[in-house]
Formats: structure tokens, sequence, C-alpha cells
């Protein structure tokens, strides 16, 4: 793990679709697609030049709006395992710690895909009331959102 600091809290979502392992595995493996599960509220926008070869060390640098606020954010792809797992974590932006794994699993239904998000916010007690009062339910809605859209996308 790249950073040292211990995550505050921890997201896990799990999403089943009707799909083969490396159909899904091909759409989250490019980046554009980033932008189509991402809700239209947050105006994201990947600002490296496309196509991104992602893979192990791999960097994106977006852009994105949080209630007006303009972010900019940097990940880069800490473990690349087709198909079965990639991560990435947050080098830049709003957060102390982000690191975000994504798992697939293919099953007698389809593939089962796991979001796995260790995270801090900044400000220590400050970070932990903005999550509590506002952080957590706009990660719940995002996530949501990204639910429905894959839902729709891999059919």
């Amino acid at each position: 793990m790249r950073n040292a600091v211990e995550p505050d809290y921890v997201l896990r979502r799990e999403t089943t679709v009707n799909c083969a392992l490396p159909e899904v595995f091909n759409f989250f493996s490019k980046a554009e697609n980033l932008e189509a599960i991402t809700p239209p509220w947050l105006r994201f926008r990947i600002e490296t030049p496309q196509p991104i070869r992602m893979g192990q060390g791999a960097t994106i640098a977006y852009q994105l709006h949080v209630r007006g606020f303009p972010l900019r954010w940097l990940t880069e792809i800490e473990a690349w395992c087709p198909p079965y797992e990639f991560v990435d974590v947050q080098v830049k932006g709003p957060y102390k710690l982000w690191r975000h794994i994504h798992r697939f699993h293919e099953t007698e239904y389809g593939t089962r895909m796991t979001d796995i998000v260790n995270y801090t916010l900044p400000f220590g007690p400050l970070g932990r009331l903005v999550h509590r009062l506002q952080v957590a339910g706009d990660l719940d809605k995002i996530f949501d959102y990204r639910e429905r859209q894959v839902r729709t996308l891999l059919k």
C-alpha cells in the first residue's frame, strides 16, 4: 500500500451482471468508461490524453465538481491483475487516503463485481463530522448511480 494512513472508512458494494468475466473486466479496463458510470452532477472529465494504456503504474488525471466546487484528482493503478482485480489509489485529490479495489468473479449468474474503497478524509475531527453530515451520503448516491449504469451498460 502506497500510503501508510489507516482508513477511517470502508465502503463495500457488490453487483452481479449477466455478462462474462472478460467482457466486464474489458469494460472497466477502459478509462473512458468512467465517464459513463459517473453521475452527471459531478461533471466528471478525464484530462489525461486518451486512449490510456491501463496497467500497473498508469495514471489518470481528471476533474470533477463536488457540490459546485471544482476538484482535480490524480489516480494511479497500484495493482493490475486481469481479469480478476485492479486497484487504484489517489495520488492527489481531496482525500487523505483513497484506495479503490475492484474485484471480478465469475459466477453461475454472470460476473460479480466487488468494490472496496478504503478512505480517510483530511482534517481529523472536522473531516469525520463532514463525513457523517455529507460525504457518506454523497458516496452512497455516487455508487448507487454507478450500479444502475453498469447494469444498463452491461446486459
